[in-house]
């Protein structure tokens, strides 16, 4: 080990360059959505729970994205077999 270090070409920040496709955003969440998804995690045996959390939402995103007659079909099929009417 020396006993000095030249740091005068250094860089800071991450050692590894981010993906083009995450943004880094500071967001408050309730404590309890948090804790819901880090349990889920535990409960897998690992991974990550910010995926958790971006997979969620765009899961609604894209289920939002869906058009309203297909909804709509859904919504009058799932009443008709619920109230048993053909």
């Amino acid at each position: 080990m020396k006993a000095k270090y030249d740091f005068s070409k250094a860089k800071r920040g991450a050692v590894l360059p981010q993906s083009g496709n995450k943004v880094r955003i500071t967001i408050r969440l309730d404590r309890d959505i948090v804790d819901w998804f880090r349990k889920q995690v535990e409960k897998q045996g690992g991974g990550n729970y910010q995926t958790m959390l971006n997979d969620a939402l765009r899961d609604h995103m894209l289920k939002r994205e869906q058009p309203i007659e297909e909804v709509e079909e859904v919504l009058r099929r799932v009443i008709r077999e619920e109230l048993h009417i053909s």
